[in-house]
């Protein structure tokens, strides 16, 4: 089979799995939005959903949260990790909301990419998720997919990200990373992945994939 072919049956088979993709972070809008994506970082999305409704109980918006002490801020998001970081991280960009853009989260990738705690990632998700313009972000969950689909070679998420806008259509961008998401949560997870159960892997894996997993049974057996 022929890459292009590849990359079309993937495609499919994702769109077919879930066909409906609802943003996995609660939120009601780019401000909260960019917030629980910050949390995110290093944290599960059901995590940071636990976290969120008493965070913006306290302050919704940037001129709320400027007003909030970080160390009231800290307090609140501890769950997620990072807690000191993320915690000025928020106020921080807060106030730069207010003081630039009139308290409005930019539609602008490069001067999100500029904003405390936000990066790329961050930045791509946001431009995809609240402002509807094609993005493809990657993590670290995406990344280990398209490797192990041979989508990449893998090297790194910035190398991912550029293969994976090149191989699918700029249209479908924002909701194929979330159908990666949820099908690497479900079929093919980081630990215990078992390559001939998973739906795409038995079939486009890579052969370390199951050389590494039969040497893991060969092990257990022993």
């Amino acid at each position: 089979m022929k890459k292009a072919e590849i990359v079309e049956t993937i495609q499919n088979r994702l769109e077919g799995y879930y066909p409906e993709t609802p943003v996995p972070l609660d939120h009601k809008d780019p401000y909260t939005l960019l917030v629980a994506v910050l949390l995110s970082a290093q944290c599960t999305d059901a995590r940071v959903n636990t976290v969120t409704p008493a965070l913006f109980e306290l302050a919704d918006n940037p001129k709320d949260m400027a007003k909030v002490a970080v160390e009231d801020i800290r307090a609140i998001i501890r769950p997620c990790g990072l807690s000191p970081k993320k915690s000025k991280a928020i106020s921080g960009l807060s106030k730069i909301l207010i003081d630039k853009y009139d308290g409005e989260v930019p539609e602008d990738m490069a001067a999100l990419e500029e904003l405390p705690g936000v990066g790329h990632k961050t930045a791509s998700v946001v431009m995809a998720q609240a402002f509807g313009v094609p993005a493809f972000p990657v993590d670290t969950h995406i990344h280990r997919l398209a490797y192990r689909w041979k989508l990449t070679n893998g090297k790194n998420v910035v190398q991912t990200e550029k293969d994976l806008k090149r191989l699918f259509p700029r249209e479908i961008w924002n909701k194929l990373h979330l159908q990666f998401i949820f099908f690497g949560r479900e079929y093919c997870p980081a630990r215990g992945h078992n390559p001939y159960e998973c739906p795409i892997c038995k079939e486009f894996g890579r052969k370390e994939l199951f050389k590494d997993y039969d040497k893991v049974q060969e092990k257990k057996k022993k």
